[in-house]
């Protein structure tokens, strides 16, 4: 893991190895922190319930995004409310450039969790990582939560790979700037499964 003078020095380097723009906690890399804070941006998706009755992953496959979640913007200064037992996508305030020699993963930050701000579920940040990283925000508690756009929301910890990659990671979030729900596709070993289950079902019935 990347302590924060390597932090800092990649972030300062001439080549601008690594990117976080904007930088609004600089200080707090010369306080021996291993880790960057990020705040949250100004974009938030909800789903929309009453459009659809449950989600198949073992079907889905090609849904209008625009038709199943509704995108709402938060100008600084006000607040979007999370009610309990309610989720959202956000994203970071801040752009990420992650080089192709190191990987990162996300966690959200310990007074928020405590009352009940769960902030992702899948906090892997990739090498060649560019773009607004999209946050998934759940109220776990019983007490609705003021969100404020530009909060500090979650922590970027870096750390090294043991060999580096020489291309960019081509991942359908890439050079994102506001959250996205994306498309969950079945890969062939899940389809194959699923046929192999159907066609032992027929065949119990048949006999």
């Amino acid at each position: 893991m990347l302590n924060a003078d390597a932090i800092k020095t990649l972030i300062d380097s001439p080549d601008a190895t690594l990117g976080v723009a904007p930088l609004l906690n600089a200080e707090k890399l010369a306080g021996g922190d291993a880790s960057i804070d990020l705040r949250l941006g100004c974009w938030f998706i909800q789903l929309r319930t009453e459009r659809y009755s449950e989600f198949d992953f073992a079907s889905q496959s090609g849904h209008d995004e625009d038709f199943l979640t509704q995108k709402t913007y938060v100008p600084f200064g006000k607040k979007f409310v999370l009610h309990p037992h309610s989720f959202i996508l956000a994203a970071t305030l801040e752009w990420i450039k992650i080089p192709n020699n190191l990987g990162g993963y996300v966690t959200g930050k310990s007074s928020l969790g405590r009352r009940g701000l769960v902030i992702e579920t899948a906090p892997g940040v990739h090498p060649g990582f560019l773009g607004c990283l999209t946050l998934e925000l759940a109220n776990i508690g019983e007490v609705p939560l003021t969100l404020h756009p530009g909060m500090p929301i979650c922590q970027l910890f870096l750390h090294q790979i043991t060999s580096k990659i020489t291309t960019n990671a081509q991942t359908r979030f890439r050079g994102e700037r506001q959250p996205k729900l994306g498309i969950y596709t079945p890969d062939p070993i899940m389809k194959k499964l699923q046929e192999g289950r159907n066609a032992t079902t027929k065949r119990v019935m048949n006999d």
